[in-house]
């Protein structure tokens, strides 16, 4: 008998599955259309933080090259999996906005005190790189908390991610953050919702029909023909791209390593936070790709995606970069795609690598206009939100499972929607417990420990999931 628990009957949606190797003009197709979804997501980070840090134009082009290259890196050690590392499906890495606020923070302080750019870089790396161990110790602790982190919490924090990303893509569709903040009067133009209408029709349109080709590559058809009608808009800036250099070689250290002691704890608590969202992540790939979300396979695969997280994030740490951890938007490029390989992932991190090293070729992705990516996005976010409730869906929900789910989603999305809220606390407090995935998966993995059960049995794969006798 098997001990790996048991697996999903293959989707009917699932037109290549996980270790299936198509050819390599659909693993290309494919993996263009995960950089398609991913891209700005790794780009952003760096381009923020080099902004709020007020780095040269040089040092910033650096640091998104590196987040790319070292995506790539990343994207390849997970998919791949060496030994115990990396989680073995089709789990994409990028750059984490967890981290986000907390690297600026430690950068402005640096430079407060009187420090340069490179040491403010340096400092943000070498606090990441000290701290990135205890994701890893973590991840080794993962399989005694099985009866924790079940489906039901995975599945609500999978929820949290896409219901917390959908804000992002409706932003895009009328034209972008920066837009909304500075020239509101150009916000949700007609043309900006007009090129989103376009693009996600497109793909509607596309994803529905019989033709694999088709299906397959709706994503990037309907991006290109946006990207396209764009430019003859005359809204795609390819001054922008001008003055990248041609060749970005990785240098480890390039700005130093430097320590700054009052960091280190707030930095170790967000390794820890990012390790709940790895986890629905992870589950919510298992699920898409038609593989176990129980069992003795998919908690493998979980603790070695989460050992690989925290690798990643020190590989990072080493070359320039900020830490990574796995994109939720790819599962929608799966669901979208009906590709699940994982041999496609070893085409994303060449890319990745490949627009890493020779910046005027991610150039070109960086200038689609926000509106275009908005149309996209938006359906792939939904379909991350689709995936938690199936995973939800997957566990026998009584009243206690009701009750937890009520919980976690309403705090978790009431900070979102009122961060006042948590307005009385520090500002670590404000930074940790702001986002919807921190406060609903951690309240839902709380909940999960201290709401009794009036009976308990094994499961039949043994992975000790609580189920209610029904009487």
């Amino acid at each position: 008998m098997s001990d790996t628990g048991p697996k999903q009957e293959k989707p009917s949606e699932i037109l290549i599955g996980l270790h299936d190797k198509p050819p390599a003009f659909e693993s290309f197709l494919a993996a263009l259309q995960h950089l398609m979804a991913i891209f700005i997501g790794i780009i952003t980070p760096p381009l923020i933080i080099g902004g709020a840090l007020q780095l040269p134009p040089d040092m910033k082009a650096f640091i998104i090259s590196m987040a790319l290259f070292v995506s790539g890196i990343a994207t390849f050690i997970q998919c791949k999996k060496f030994g115990p590392v990396g989680s073995g499906i089709l789990s994409i890495q990028g750059t984490s906005f967890t981290f986000l606020s907390l690297s600026i923070g430690i950068g402005l302080s640096v430079k407060a005190a009187g420090g340069t750019p490179e040491m403010a870089l340096g400092t943000i790396f070498g606090v990441a790189l000290i701290c990135s161990p205890v994701e890893m110790i973590f991840s080794r602790f993962l399989p005694f908390l099985r009866r924790i982190i079940t489906p039901l919490v995975s599945g609500i924090v999978v929820t949290l991610i896409g219901l917390s990303l959908i804000r992002v893509g409706i932003t895009d569709i009328g034209g972008g953050k920066w837009l909304l903040t500075n020239k509101p009067e150009l916000y949700a133009s007609p043309q900006n919702l007009g090129l989103a209408a376009i693009v996600l029709i497109t793909i509607i349109l596309l994803n529905r029909s019989h033709n694999k080709w088709l299906r397959m590559g709706a994503i990037v058809i309907g991006l290109t023909v946006g990207y396209i009608v764009a430019a003859l808009m005359g809204l795609v800036q390819f001054g922008k791209i001008g003055s990248l250099g041609f060749f970005n070689a990785p240098v480890p250290f390039k700005f130093g390593f430097h320590i700054s002691w009052v960091h280190v704890i707030p930095m170790a608590l967000l390794y820890l936070i990012t390790t709940v969202e790895s986890i629905g992540d992870l589950t919510a790939t298992s699920m898409v790709s038609g593989e176990p979300i129980k069992g003795k396979t998919y908690m493998k695969r979980i603790t070695g995606g989460v050992l690989g997280d925290g690798v990643n994030s020190a590989i990072a740490a080493v070359f320039n970069s900020f830490p990574n951890t796995t994109f939720s938007q790819n599962n929608g490029v799966i669901q979208m795609t009906g590709v699940a390989s994982r041999y496609v992932g070893f085409w994303i991190a060449g890319l990745l690598v490949l627009f890493g090293l020779f910046p005027i070729v991610g150039g070109l992705f960086s200038i689609i206009p926000n509106s275009v990516l908005g149309g996209a996005t938006i359906i792939m976010f939904g379909t991350v939100a689709a995936s938690g409730i199936r995973i939800i869906a997957s566990s026998i929900i009584d009243r206690r499972g009701v009750l937890i789910m009520a919980i976690s989603l309403g705090l978790g999305l009431g900070v979102t929607f009122v961060p006042e809220i948590l307005g009385i606390f520090p500002n670590i407090v404000k930074q940790i417990f702001g986002s919807a995935i921190t406060t609903g998966g951690l309240t839902a993995i709380f909940l999960n420990i201290v709401l009794p059960q009036e009976l308990r049995e094994q499961s039949p794969d043994g992975d000790g999931e609580a189920f209610s006798r029904a009487k």
